[in-house]
């Protein structure tokens, strides 16, 4: 009895991407990088596996539950298989790079893997590519960040995304007004976890002294200029005002740079924006599902002995494929055994895909349709398939 489907069986959240599948993946990342190299960001490589140590230095104890290990035969250290590419880039920056001029562009493309997926994306090995603007006080301005979202919003649309939408939060903005304050630190992580699930109830039996605040920051969410408007108009301690005024001018310079693109605003939301320091932001599309990409600011100082600003977005491989129509099938044209190799390269410069037989068939025609092809050659012409098989 055949073992085969056993053979062919994957671990959960692993597949295989089949021939026009990993060609259009293909495609779709090479366009985003063409995109991102075009606007002066400078693609890097980062290894698949570091050394633990170094990996998850500056992901906390969440990145470490997501991470794939294993042991390296050669030093008998432990190593990680990296869950995301930022943070790499971020060590490349302040070692590999750390004379290079800043601010600092980069982009990468790779893949990742985490040890779970989740009920939206069970997928445990993705593909990401990103970009990177690292260091000097030009990239701590809020110019720097309007450009990532911008860089952001302009590869996805370069690869046919039409109607996307702009989200924008602060993320470290509700723990300032904690400290400001004084909550308690047993307060504080209900609290949060309250206002992630948009529990207002809760919130307010939890808020203490923030409540007011808390609660006009929940009700006034949404679209950007409403918000912004509203938001003005409460009374907030100091530290606060600084992250909301840095998301105000965020937002002008973004809505200036791209009037076209909707943009809404979610002052509580923290969710997977935990290492970020600013402004953070995600984007999405009508009709597909989960997030396209996703960024903000940060600082390098976990990774990296320089400590520099930092703004950065990822693109979501997995989900920009779903948004993206592939592209139409490839002109395939059979080649029967003996024709000549110029033939065919000047079949492949204009633009056909080239299948050549290996041995003589009494019917060319036939073969051409049984490898998948819509043409073969004949008396030097492409002939359509159909056709010479109705004659």
């Amino acid at each position: 009895m055949s073992d085969l489907p056993h053979k062919a069986l994957l671990p959960a959240g692993f597949h295989d991407v089949l021939p026009a599948d990993a060609a259009h993946e293909a495609a779709v990342m090479e366009r985003l990088l063409a995109f991102l190299c075009r606007h002066g960001y400078d693609r890097v490589k980062p290894p698949l596996v570091e050394f633990e140590e170094t990996l998850l230095q500056s992901g906390g104890g969440d990145l470490s539950e997501e991470t794939f290990r294993l042991q390296d035969p050669i030093s008998q250290r432990m190593m990680a298989l990296r869950t995301d590419m930022t943070l790499q880039v971020a060590r490349i920056a302040g070692s590999r790079l750390r004379r290079a001029p800043r601010p600092l562009r980069l982009c990468y493309a790779g893949p990742v893997l985490r040890v779970r997926g989740t009920q939206l994306s069970p997928e445990r090995q993705l593909d990401q590519v990103g970009a990177e603007l690292i260091g000097a006080s030009a990239g701590a301005k809020p110019e720097a960040d309007a450009e990532v979202i911008s860089l952001a919003a302009g590869a996805l649309r370069a690869v046919g995304i039409d109607g996307l939408s702009l989200d924008l939060n602060v993320p470290p903005m509700v723990p300032a007004l904690f400290d400001a304050f004084g909550l308690e630190d047993d307060r504080r992580a209900a609290l949060q976890h309250a206002l992630d699930r948009k529990d207002a109830a809760r919130v307010a039996e939890l808020a203490g002294p923030t409540g007011p605040i808390l609660d006009r920051l929940l009700s006034i969410a949404g679209r950007a200029d409403t918000a912004l408007a509203a938001a003005r108009q409460i009374a907030v301690p100091e530290p606060v005002q600084r992250f909301l005024d840095r998301l105000i001018r965020v937002t002008e310079l973004v809505t200036a740079a791209d009037p076209a693109l909707p943009v809404t605003v979610d002052f509580v939301e923290h969710r997977g924006f935990e290492y970020h320091r600013g402004v953070a932001f995600t984007l999405f599309a009508p009709g597909v599902r989960g997030e396209l990409g996703r960024g903000g600011r940060y600082h390098t100082s976990p990774v990296s002995e320089l400590g520099e600003p930092a703004t950065g977005m990822t693109l979501y491989l997995d989900t920009v494929l779903r948004a993206v129509a592939p592209p139409p099938p490839a002109r395939r044209i059979y080649l029967p055994f003996g024709t000549p190799a110029g033939a065919g390269e000047q079949l492949r410069d204009d633009g056909w895909v080239t299948l050549a037989g290996l041995t003589a068939v009494d019917d060319p025609a036939a073969e051409a349709a049984r490898m998948g092809c819509s043409h073969v050659l004949l008396a030097g012409q492409p002939q359509s398939v159909a056709e010479e098989r109705k004659s």
